[in-house]
């Protein structure tokens, strides 16, 4: 090969795409080129799609052949992507099942949740699930997970009506008691039949201790889904909306102080208990008689300046992190912490500035995150005979007597009437992604098998999905019907004004 200057087999030969000419690129004797002969621009548009390839792996596109950890560039490159797909998911998924089946947008984000995992992407596109969701970034994902549901709940609490609450406290007392004390009659009826049952429990646990977590898990009412229903719906300031939020979030803590337990007497020790419930009493009770105290100085430093500096936000949100700590160590649950400490914070403009800077980013952006990572670890797949669907239709009927049941008929012996009663039945029996949350700590520890944890994930599933449906049957119509209740908008709604 000879080119214009006029020497044998030193160049490269090919078509600038600027001049549209041919240019020579001068190679030295000798050494040998893979792309040589073959086109550099098809060699690097080919080195390019190689090495994007590589962006979702380990190392990312500077991975050796033996790598097998994830860098800190790894982590964050997954993080961005799977927000992107988090957000764009549950917000379609939240639209359509708003039109299409009378959902809140919040029962949709936490189908979408399940859509993303293995249930549904996972099945049908294996790799591609497992290259957007590797496990080692599930841990990051957990983090912003709790983030979300926590600053949300804190969002929650600073909406609860305390003079609501303190009218109410008889009939959010029955409820709750009805809401605990039902459900584990049924788990102790329960459990017996289902340990005969081979795989369901692990080999060797005792009868206690399944009895304990089967009454744990019916006895949960999901706090979080609970309160972004109640706020969809308009509740968020009735008299219903407060006694639901109160009896639910005792109910919960109940369920978690129950779950230590069985934590203790699986291997982790007394000491997991006592922590859990010593410690979060104890915290409660300082918060309850001393937080409104504290925090008063940072709602007047608000009304004085007319909007909430950068400054006063920076410690509401350093306040909220510390009491999310305090109870999550405790081995409570984050999400009790933020709600505690919004109860006690000052009202007002305080709380309208709060609204205005934190809702949008925590209900768009953190929040789905939740719902997305317990659908990772939820799989749908695993009930597949009759005697098994046989069993799981079961304990949903039975799940949904001990909630909707007794707190109805709580509610009605507290005084309510027939109509508030059904309300109120109607949302306590909505589990939700707490329900996902506790049933996967029961997997995770070897409490329950595989089966067992499908059932349950069935069960929450169907009564959070029944739960806004029902309550506008047996309330929610007449309710707006009579103007007590605002209608429904179409459009997204977070926390009430």
């Amino acid at each position: 090969m000879r080119c214009s200057c006029n020497r044998v087999r030193c160049c490269l030969t090919t078509i600038c795409p600027f001049h549209k000419r041919s240019i020579h690129l001068h190679l030295p004797i000798g050494v040998s080129y893979p792309w040589k002969g073959k086109g550099v621009f098809s060699e690097m548009l080919a080195s390019a799609i190689d090495t994007l390839s590589k962006v979702l792996g380990p190392n990312g596109p500077a991975q050796a052949a033996t790598a097998s950890s994830f860098t800190p560039t790894d982590f964050s490159v997954h993080f961005f992507l799977q927000l992107a797909i988090i957000i764009l998911t549950c917000r379609i998924v939240g639209k359509l099942g708003q039109k299409y089946l009378g959902q809140p947008q919040v029962v949709g984000e936490m189908i979408a949740g399940v859509i993303l995992g293995p249930s549904l992407f996972g099945y049908f596109f294996a790799d591609a699930q497992a290259a957007v969701f590797p496990g080692p970034t599930k841990n990051v994902l957990y983090s912003g997970a709790q983030l979300g549901v926590g600053l949300y709940m804190f969002l929650v609490g600073t909406t609860l009506q305390l003079d609501h609450f303190k009218s109410k406290a008889k009939s959010a007392m029955s409820v709750s008691f009805a809401g605990i004390a039902v459900p584990f009659l049924i788990a102790i009826w329960l459990t017996p039949w289902l340990l005969t049952v081979p795989d369901l429990f692990t080999p060797g646990i005792s009868q206690s201790s399944a009895t304990l977590f089967m009454g744990a898990c019916i006895a949960l009412t999901a706090f979080p889904m609970l309160a972004r229903i109640i706020n969809e719906r308009g509740l968020a300031k009735t008299s219903l909306g407060t006694l639901s939020l109160a009896a639910g979030a005792f109910d919960d803590a109940v369920s978690w102080c129950v779950l230590a337990v069985v934590l203790a007497t699986f291997g982790a020790g007394p000491g997991v208990a006592v922590l859990a419930i010593g410690g979060g009493l104890l915290y409660a009770t300082f918060i309850i008689l001393f937080g409104r105290k504290i925090f008063a100085p940072l709602g007047r430093m608000v009304e004085r300046e007319g909007e909430m500096s950068m400054t006063v936000l920076g410690i509401t949100i350093a306040a909220f992190c510390l009491s999310a700590f305090i109870m999550d160590a405790v081995g409570i649950h984050a999400i009790f912490g933020g709600f505690i400490l919004g109860v006690v914070m000052p009202r007002g403009l305080f709380v309208e500035e709060l609204k205005k800077k934190v809702e949008p980013l925590a209900v768009v952006l953190l929040l789905p995150m939740f719902f997305t990572y317990s659908g990772l670890n939820t799989r749908m797949d695993m009930v597949n005979t009759v005697s098994l669907l046989l069993i799981a239709l079961v304990i949903l009927a039975g799940s949904i007597v001990a909630k909707f049941g007794a707190c109805y008929v709580a509610a009605r012996v507290a005084g309510e009437d027939n109509r508030t009663a059904l309300g109120i039945g109607a949302l306590m029996n909505s589990r939700g992604l707490m329900e996902l949350i506790i049933i996967n700590i029961g997997l995770q520890k070897g409490i329950i098998g595989p089966t067992l944890f499908s059932m349950l994930v069935l069960m929450a599933i169907v009564t959070t999905m029944m739960a806004s449906p029902l309550f506008e049957l047996v309330y929610g119509r007449k309710a707006r019907e009579s103007g007590e209740l605002g209608a429904l908008e179409k459009k997204d709604v977070a926390l009430a004004d």
